[in-house]
């Protein structure tokens, strides 16, 4: 079947593993379509022992069951699993299972095939900063702290010497470092959304984020020729969607158009055949006329830009060191939605310190007006969708802004995604209250059910996801055509 933005979506099915390799690379993906790229690398680096290695991988909603008995059947020496705040649970919940099965079999720890005990190593960017005592850790026999390409290799060839649990690395040299596009399947080209990525780092400050916390700034680069070569060769095999993983992509403009350009080549070269889609994030203060230009030239449904705003609460944005300039950034999203065909996704987030819920609103409203195409009465069919993506602030293990939980009351839930809960600005009922307007959002905005003219959304919106919580119990699992009738009597109603 296809979601509601054209990419196909298809129930994972459980694998029959008949493996024996001395290496199981594993993790939980989001959803099905989202391959891990972090895997491919890992094995890709592995030198001489790239052979030995298999990478399975899980999603999210698949059954326990599905997970486990891949694993036990593939009996590997070594288990890597890679942890994300988001699956961190889940990967719990499967250890607990493997453990008791390794421990009913009999295993012993750093045994061959056979069901018996794997030496377990975890890494991944949320056990790259929980605290040495985090429950997760009790399931693990080494911890990979940070960029692992290197040292997953160092520590495969010598797990049966390495005495050290954790270990901390230094950001890799980018240019020595193996390319694994070549382990995406023709399945995954075909049906997946294919990360990327040009560069890796970030040189700002924003505190909800971890390259706030890490050593340096600056931002490594992939070589761009070698890179170019690689997309060459995916899109020549057929992938589909790309979906470039760098935070700041147009930091570099020069570097980017060079990127634009070849895939403005490649979307022309397809015309007429498989679709060809590239999504980026970018920074929305920093859009020189030339990427302008460049970003006007892509046909309708080949681009998709992710643009953080994240607040329009000045104070608050210095507060947290979070680059700030709302007129660009309304003029950049202003631009994007009249002026490009390129589907736009703007982020705000919920639960900041020192913003309250009307300054929220405020700040929602202002996002409202820059993206709604009401105004535009020339061909307005033709104007690509926009979409908010209202998300609750997170303590991220490591994050910088955990230094404002004193002054500004900050509650945050204790298990992953450790979202706020509570501030001195927002009750815990409002951030509730928010996290509610979030999914009701999603699921009606969002997704072109229910349209708004461009005016002041917010509260009458609050008003309706209230109403709609109140009348269904809950936010999930809820019929799309009752959801829609209920929608819309309830707006009769109003009117």
């Amino acid at each position: 079947m296809e979601n509601r933005d054209g990419w196909v979506v298809q129930r994972p099915v459980m694998r029959r593993v008949n493996i024996t390799k001395d290496i199981i690379l594993a993790t939980i993906n989001a959803k099905w379509i989202h391959p891990s790229l972090a895997l491919r690398l890992l094995k890709a680096n592995l030198g001489s022992l790239e052979d030995s290695c298999e990478i399975i991988e899980f999603a999210l909603r698949q059954p326990l069951g599905e997970k486990l008995q891949p694993l036990l059947a593939a009996g590997p020496r070594i288990l890597g699993i890679s942890v994300s705040i988001w699956n961190h649970l889940a990967v719990m919940e499967l250890l607990e299972e493997l453990d008791k099965a390794w421990t009913t079999q009999g295993g012993a720890q750093g045994g061959a095939q056979g069901g018996q005990r794997p030496v377990v190593v975890l890494g991944g960017p949320e056990v790259s900063h929980l605290p040495p005592d985090a429950d997760i850790f009790r399931y693990a026999d080494h911890v990979i702290r940070g960029e692992g390409e290197i040292a997953f290799k160092s520590l495969c060839e010598n797990i049966l010497l390495n005495k050290n649990k954790t270990i901390t690395n230094e950001p890799v040299d980018l240019s020595v470092i193996k390319s694994a596009y070549h382990l995406y399947t023709d399945e995954d080209l075909a049906k997946k959304l294919i990360y990327t990525e040009a560069s890796r780092g970030c040189v700002f400050n924003c505190e909800f984020c971890l390259s706030a916390a890490a050593a340096e700034h600056n931002i490594r680069e992939f070589p761009l020729e070698q890179f170019l070569a690689q997309m060459d060769d995916l899109v020549k095999r057929g992938a589909g969607t790309f979906k470039f993983l760098d935070r700041s992509i147009n930091i570099n403009i020069k570097r980017l158009l060079r990127i634009i350009g070849f895939f403005l080549n490649k979307i022309e070269e397809r015309k007429g055949g498989i679709p060809l889609v590239v999504h980026f994030e970018m920074v929305p203060s920093v859009f020189p006329p030339e990427l302008c230009e460049a970003l006007m030239r892509f046909p309708p449904g080949t681009l998709r830009l992710e643009i953080g705003i994240q607040t329009f609460n000045t104070q608050t944005a210095a507060l947290i060191g979070r680059l700030s300039d709302p007129a660009k950034e309304m003029e950049t999203l202003r631009f994007l939605r009249e002026k490009t065909s390129a589907i736009i996704h703007a982020d705000l987030i919920a639960g900041l310190p020192g913003e309250d819920i009307v300054s929220f609103g405020r700040g929602f409203d202002r996002l409202w007006s820059a993206l709604s195409a009401d105004d535009m009465t020339d061909n307005a069919a033709a104007y690509p969708r926009a979409e908010i993506q209202l998300g609750m602030l997170k303590l991220l293990p490591g994050a910088l802004i955990a230094r404002h939980n004193k002054d500004f009351a900050m509650r945050y839930s204790s298990l992953p995604p450790y979202e706020i809960e509570e501030t001195s600005s927002v009750s815990a009922a409002d951030l509730k209250r928010l996290k509610n307007f979030a999914r009701f959002w999603e699921l009606l905005v969002n997704r072109g059910i229910v349209k708004f003219a461009n005016e002041p959304v917010f509260d009458k919106f609050m008003i309706l996801s209230d109403r709609l919580l109140a009348h269904f119990g809950r936010n999930w699992g809820i019929d799309k055509k009752e959801l829609t009738d209920t929608v819309n009597s309830m707006l009769c109603v109003n009117t």
